[in-house]
């Protein structure tokens, strides 16, 4: 990109206009935050005008430089230049900033507004999907084509960012991995909500990230040619690089810059007058946007349609080679999988017997070969989690690889998956235990939000992984993983389903899946005796039809699916006409025609017991107030597991007592 001189007139005029404008829209809502888009204007620009390589007519253009807000409640700053720069955002969608049905939430949301990347709000969160940005594009660099993909991706953050340890766990990874395509430029404005950062923060930032092996470059917020050299600097260096700008937040302000006031509310009218009286503007007027300012910002759009018409001429004329990861990618990366894909699951023989995480790690095996874009590995896990590829290289220092050791940074790693599924083309997937779910909580609820295909492999499922103990033993966690909306969560009862779940999670490009498996082992169904696996796909079936008269149903997922089918014959034998419906996937039921819904748990039949090492919370909705639900309503203990299956009644005569109960 051309580096001229810059015009220090003209990149006034637009930092100052952007600062008004961010400031406008949070005064017109009288809700937001004016102070750090004030402050951060000069960089925005800079990055946008100069550094960033990208087409605003084309957000989503694969070869383009991302650029992450993490610091999300400053997202004036990033609609303001986004209509600067020529990006679908008008300046009416400014003036509806936080208003309903509006292009410009509070918090930037990917999908909603063109030229978002990645949805921010919780801090700290956009900082690890950027290291999840930089590893796809190095993977994609190295892998696939090195010219198409030699992109950087820029984050944007606070204090705030940099308090949450979920900073520290990503920082740490990205300098080890040598992410030279990574750079932070931190806002240290020195306040937060509360007051001045000294309250709580006072560590040396800069001395932890060269720990963690960053280059690390000084600025002053407001010099443009100090900004410019170190963005340029960073760029050069093979090692991940934090910028710190020692910025002022509401700057220009009269009484509210350097203060929390500037932080998290409107200026106040007349402090925003101030404010406007400062820059040169007139304070009568607002949403102003200065003709030379357009016409300077305008330049972007030619630029970018250039930089993107011959990167697609490159990609056109690479795609008439023999490259078959460029292939490979070029299908994928529109959401279209290879074809014949599905021929790679495996089936499992009735009779043998193995885990549900070992049966998904070699159906993840299976698939890799017909899926060169799948990629992942586990929170120091993958022996338990059965998640490596076997045979497939390992992202290391200065190269990348199909397997990932995150280490043991559950809360980064899920943020960071999701800056790989950001990644066109990538599918990738991550494992730890159940029980640890509640340390990526926050990631997964926003790529349920985003709508992104990561697979989560979640092992030792239940009380059933045995004598770890209560600490290890989730109890709660199907239920609070099955209250965030889109998200897919599938408890597969043997080898077979799943195989069918894996083929759920790779065919849905739109949402996220979370696998639930066992460590302990478990039969393989005879499907002659008993309903098709690919039942799973709906959901919930009835895997074992009653004999006679039907007068109760067992519903039940995962390991427990096998004391329900024992319960049956007991309940059989006396006469009592009894089905088992396995139920993998609560979300894939719920979306099916209510006749089927019905045809599986006829409405007639009100003696019904859900069995699940669980909570009982949820199921409810399948059992009724009839009902019974065998399920857990404390912490487990540290034992064999089968002595504490029979201990906390997930048996097959305590289940067929219960039903007897309710006759």
């Amino acid at each position: 990109m051309s580096q001229a001189v810059i015009d220090p007139t003209l990149a006034k005029q637009t930092i100052d206009s952007l600062r008004l404008l961010a400031a406008d829209a949070v005064e017109k809502a009288r809700s937001g935050h004016p102070g750090t888009p004030m402050e951060a204007a000069p960089i925005a620009y800079l990055l946008y005008q100069r550094h960033l390589r990208h087409n605003p007519a084309n957000p989503n253009w694969a070869g383009r430089d991302r650029f992450i807000l993490s610091c999300g409640h400053a997202s004036t700053l990033l609609y303001g230049i986004l209509h600067l720069s020529g990006y679908d955002v008008s300046l009416d969608d400014l003036k509806n900033f936080r208003q309903m049905g509006s292009r410009t939430p509070g918090h930037p949301e990917f999908g909603h507004t063109p030229g978002v990347e990645t949805t921010t709000g919780p801090l700290g969160q956009g900082v690890a999907v950027g290291v999840g940005m930089a590893m796809g594009g190095r993977f994609l660099q190295q892998q696939v084509d090195g010219e198409l993909f030699d992109y950087r991706t820029y984050v944007l953050c606070s204090d705030g960012d940099l308090m949450e340890g979920i900073s520290t766990e990503a920082a740490s990874l990205a300098g080890h991995l040598r992410l030279g395509n990574l750079i932070y430029i931190y806002l240290d404005n020195r306040i937060t909500i509360e007051g001045e950062t000294s309250l709580a923060f006072s560590e040396e930032v800069a001395t932890r990230f060269i720990a963690g092996g960053w280059h690390i470059e000084r600025v002053e917020g407001e010099n443009l040619v100090e900004i410019d050299g170190a963005i340029k600097r960073a760029k050069e260096d093979p090692r991940p690089s934090l910028i710190i700008a020692r910025t002022h937040i509401g700057i220009g302000a009269p009484t509210k810059q350097d203060t929390a006031e500037a932080h998290g509310a409107p200026l106040g009218e007349k402090e925003l007058r101030a404010a406007k009286a400062f820059y040169g503007f007139d304070p009568e007027q607002s949403f102003v946007v200065p003709e030379a300012v357009r016409t300077h910002m305008a330049e972007i759009a030619p630029r970018g349609a250039q930089l993107e018409s011959a990167w697609q001429a490159r990609l056109a004329a690479k795609l008439q080679e023999d490259n078959a990861s460029l292939q490979a990618w070029n299908q994928l990366q529109t959401g279209e999988l290879p074809d014949g894909w599905q021929t790679a699951l495996p089936e499992f023989a009735a009779g043998t017997s193995a885990a549900t995480r070992k049966a998904s790690g070699d159906t993840l095996n299976a698939l890799a070969p017909a899926l060169p874009l799948l990629l992942g590995g586990s929170a120091d896990l993958a022996p338990s989690n059965n998640t490596e590829l076997k045979g497939q290289s390992f992202f290391a220092p200065g190269t990348s690889g199909r397997n990932i050791h995150f280490g043991i940074r559950e809360h980064a790693m899920g943020a960071i998956l999701n800056g790989l599924a950001h990644t066109p083309g990538l599918i990738p997937f991550a494992g730890t235990f159940l029980v640890f779910a509640d340390y990526m909580r926050t990631p997964i609820r926003l790529a349920a939000m985003m709508g992104l295909g990561t697979v989560y492999v979640f092992t030792h499922d239940s009380i059933g992984l045995g004598e770890d103990g209560p600490t290890h033993q989730p109890v709660e966690h199907l239920a609070t993983l099955r209250a965030i909306p889109g998200l897919n969560v599938i408890r597969p009862c043997d080898a077979n389903e799943t195989v069918r779940a894996w083929e759920a999670a790779i065919a849905n490009r739109n949402e996220p899946t979370a696998l639930i498996l066992s460590r302990q082992n478990l039969p393989t169904l005879d499907r002659e005796c008993f309903a098709g696996a690919d039942g799973l796909h709906l959901g919930g079936y009835v895997l074992a039809r009653e004999e006679g008269e039907l007068k109760a149903i067992l519903l039940a997922s995962g390991a427990e699916v096998h004391p329900a089918l024992a319960a049956r014959e007991l309940l059989q034998q006396e006469g009592i006409g009894t089905r088992v419906v396995s139920m993998p996937c609560w979300e894939f039921f719920d979306q099916q025609e209510k006749d089927y819904r019905d045809e599986v748990l006829p409405p007639a039949c009100a003696c019904r017991v859900a069995v699940e090492a669980a909570v009982p919370f949820g199921w409810e909705r399948y059992v009724g107030i009839s009902g019974a639900v065998i399920g857990m309503t404390g912490f487990g203990a540290s034992a064999p597991a089968e002595k504490l299956m029979e201990h906390f009644g997930f048996t097959a005569d305590n289940i067929a007592a219960r039903v007897k109960a309710l006759l």
